[in-house]
């Protein structure tokens, strides 16, 4: 979700007012997801790099955050939202990993969307945890290194009981993927805009899943073999 900040510099507000307006766009796209009947939407709200930041706007981003889960929660849990939050949540102020952990056991339930929220998160932090954990299991004797495969490793990360992202899009112009997701998004579809995040719409989200749906998904295949059903 990218374009906060030249959002409200372009109307030469603080950054603060454009993650507010981002925090707006968030409940669109919720809406958007709900109405499709997606199943599985994550979000890239905060980085494991913008921990760098100026302390002020980290704060207010915190701030922003707890305001929301305090206020939307409840809203979201009617609506059969389940949410859960991935990423080093250790580094969140108490109060914040409590309001976490208490959004994820109300909606635990919930089966209409997993939202899923990456607060701290990196890619390559997501993989090293799961190196740890594949790496305590061969210490224990409980695993051999010869008998790693990708399913272990797969299994090890963060979001391993939900299917890889059918789609990655990233708002603001820039195109790459910023440590976001690194091993589930081996063969999801990228698609980029220059429409900064507090100005994406639902008519832009369509554009994006009709972009989507006229692409052909090889996953290493011929056209041929796809057309033949000749994969597994």
């Amino acid at each position: 979700m990218d374009g906060n900040g030249r959002w409200a510099k372009q109307r030469q507000r603080p950054r603060t007012v454009g993650h507010r307006a981002g925090a707006r766009a968030v409940n669109l796209c919720i809406e958007f997801c709900l109405n499709e009947g997606i199943e599985t939407l994550t979000l890239f709200a905060f980085s494991s790099e913008n921990w760098q930041r100026p302390k002020d706007e980290v704060g207010a981003l915190l701030t922003l955050f707890l305001r929301a889960l305090e206020r939307e929660v409840d809203e979201l849990h009617r609506r059969g939202v389940r949410l859960r939050f991935i990423g080093e949540r250790e580094r969140f102020p108490d109060v914040m990993r409590q309001r976490m952990s208490e959004a994820e056991q109300q909606t635990r339930a919930n089966t209409t969307l997993n939202l899923c929220i990456a607060a701290g998160y990196g890619g390559r932090n997501d993989i090293t945890q799961a190196m740890r954990k594949l790496a305590a299991q061969v210490a224990a004797g409980n695993l051999s290194a010869d008998a790693i495969t990708p399913s272990h490793i797969n299994e090890a990360l963060c979001l391993a009981d939900l299917p890889d992202p059918d789609l990655f899009i990233r708002t603001g112009g820039d195109q790459r993927i910023s440590n976001f997701l690194l091993w589930q998004l081996a063969y999801t579809e990228l698609w980029f805009t220059p429409v900064l995040w507090p100005d994406i719409d639902a008519s832009l989200l369509q554009q994006a899943l009709a972009d989507f749906a006229a692409r052909e998904r090889r996953f290493g295949l011929t056209s041929e073999q796809i057309a033949q059903g000749n994969h597994t």
